[in-house]
């Protein structure tokens, strides 16, 4: 079962920096199996024009070449929806026939012009160059987009207000369920329990996020609530701001796209390679470095085995690069002791552990004895705020049980680490 709708062509949208509407760009166009994309002479003529993305799109006319392997630019990939949106999407265009529809039925262009226009960083999809119409959420409570993601699941269609309010949160990457909420001047991203999750996969994150956080790592602010008895984790959008005439976006490329990787080639991405594009076109690469390397570790001491190039972004501004702030820590499920790494760490070598994490200290500018001091620091905050933040989240004592020393504090995170380091996990409960 494939598409009655086809697009050949979109336009490109961008909110410049500091602006609260969006200007006309350029066109992507579907070219024997790619997408191509082409710079708009008006927008050229700008004197405030900036690189969607540099040295991927470099400001110059002309239909500009893919890099090697990739089939259209990272840095629009980055703005399109991923497997969740995927699924709103086929929902809303098949309805209960979509269950049995793969997301690679509908082509990349049918998913950037079909998901909702707020999505991550600073760009939008139209199919017109001079009218830009953004497609907005209906207003939805919390209790109704609870249902309609249960609907979504099921493969059940949705009613328009429905459809509209969670098509709204389609444009967000990642596999859960989710949607986005406005309150005031703020902007979050709202994740929602799965009829799939054998456990509480929304706190197990809002506890991550929260320790990070209490690690010095500046990770996104987080809340839970209860809707309809069941967990809702928001966090709040950094790649958003609140201005006296609208909102302004903030753009954004995702590691794989620092990396010149898509997703087929998502299993070589490294932390290595990562710190070195860190150290020669990041600003304050040093502190950069720091942040890197404790979020790298944090991830195998909790247990996120999830770290892979897409949940790992840069600020872009047309000029230099900044680290986001943390997002996506959430602890995996794992059946046995041995765990690794999405991303590589050192080499070759992903394995979860604080010893791997160690010699690859070096490539992030720090010493020996300051690895050291940061792991001794997250492993103490992690065993000393475990029990605080779990009450926060009102975790049952069935998921405690599951995640701590399963995900958080693994002794396979221990295997071959210094003693200093050994003797301070915790003793089994």
């Amino acid at each position: 079962m494939t598409s009655e709708r086809s697009y050949q062509e979109a336009f490109v949208w961008v909110w410049l920096p500091g602006a609260t509407g969006p200007v006309v760009c350029g066109r992507l166009a579907a070219v024997g199996g790619q997408i191509v994309f082409n710079y708009g002479r008006s927008y050229l003529a700008r004197q405030d024009a900036i690189a969607l993305y540099d040295p991927e799109l470099p400001l110059q006319p002309g239909t500009l070449p893919l890099p090697a392997g990739l089939s259209m630019p990272g840095c629009i990939r980055d703005a399109a929806p991923d497997a969740w949106g995927r699924r709103v999407i086929i929902n809303r265009r098949f309805g209960a026939g979509g269950r049995q529809i793969d997301t690679a039925e509908l082509d990349e262009l049918t998913y950037l012009l079909e998901s909702g226009s707020d999505r991550i960083g600073a760009l939008d999809f139209q199919q017109s160059a001079s009218t830009y119409v953004p497609r907005d959420a209906a207003s939805a409570s919390l209790d109704d987009l609870l249902n309609a993601v249960a609907s979504v699941e099921q493969g059940v269609p949705l009613n328009p207000e429905l459809e509209r309010a969670l098509l709204h949160g389609s444009s967000i990457g990642g596999a859960r369920p989710k949607a986005m909420i406005t309150s005031h001047d703020r902007r979050y991203i709202a994740k929602f329990s799965s009829q799939s999750d054998i456990y509480s996969v929304v706190k197990a994150e809002y506890i991550a996020m929260r320790l990070a956080a209490e690690a010095g790592i500046a990770a996104a602010p987080v809340s839970l609530q209860q809707v309809g008895g069941k967990d809702v984790l928001l966090i709040e959008r950094f790649d958003r701001t609140h201005a006296a005439h609208g909102w302004q976006r903030r753009a954004m490329v995702s590691a794989l796209t620092l990396l010149g990787l898509d997703e087929m080639m998502a299993r070589y991405a490294s932390y290595e390679d990562l710190a070195t594009i860190v150290r020669h076109r990041f600003s304050e690469p040093k502190a950069t470095l720091r942040e890197l390397f404790a979020r790298m570790l944090f991830n195998v001491l909790c247990g996120n085995t999830d770290d892979h190039a897409r949940n790992h972004a840069a600020f872009w501004d047309g000029a230099a690069l900044t680290l986001t702030p943390a997002y996506d820590i959430c602890p995996q499920a794992r059946a046995g002791n041995e765990a690794t790494q999405a991303m590589l760490i050192t080499g070759n070598e992903r394995w979860s552990q604080i010893a791997v994490c160690l010699k690859a200290a070096p490539q992030f500018l720090l010493s020996t004895a300051e690895a050291l001091a940061l792991a001794a620091q997250q492993i103490e905050t992690i065993r000393d705020s475990w029990v605080t933040v779990c009450t926060e989240a009102r975790l049952s004592e069935v998921d405690r049980n599951l995640l701590w020393r399963r995900q958080f504090l693994n002794p396979f995170a221990f295997v071959d680490a210094p003693a200093q380091l050994a003797v301070m996990l915790p003793e089994s409960d």
